[in-house]
């Protein structure tokens, strides 16, 4: 499973449970899926692997919000070509521009559940779940 890892100060040292799945806000009037895409691609500055995508559903973090996912198959995606868009922050009162993702990684979906936070581990279950019914 590819997950990422938020950048900045705050993340730095941190790693399980501050993993995600690549994902962002839906603009308005902005299909779900397309905005999926489009953050995948601001997130790793790289296209979206060819497939179909398979819905995950949606999950909702502690702090209230939404997350809908989909799954692609495996793809060739080598995470240290990746290059993520910059985002502003505010530390001890200064702003700082960091990358949104400072890093990308394949995980297992064993390892994945302990490094994704945890309210996107429902994620993880379901994608298990359908590559055990595509296996049968």
């Amino acid at each position: 499973m590819l997950l990422v890892h938020p950048g900045g100060p705050f993340w730095a040292r941190r790693d399980a449970g501050a993993w995600s799945i690549p994902k962002g806000e839906v603009d308005p009037g902005e299909e779900p899926l397309a905005a999926a895409r489009r953050e995948f691609t601001e997130e790793l500055g790289l296209a979206v692997p060819d497939g179909t995508p398979v819905p995950l559903g949606e999950v909702t973090l502690r702090s209230g919000k939404r997350v809908l996912a989909w799954a692609l198959g495996v793809a060739d995606i080598d995470v240290s070509t990746i290059v993520s868009a910059t985002v502003t922050v505010t530390v001890r009162g200064r702003p700082l521009s960091v990358p949104e993702v400072d890093r990308a990684q394949w995980f297992g979906l064993a390892d994945a559940r302990v490094r994704l936070n945890p309210g996107q581990v429902p994620l993880v279950d379901r994608l298990e779940r359908d590559l055990a019914a595509e296996m049968s």
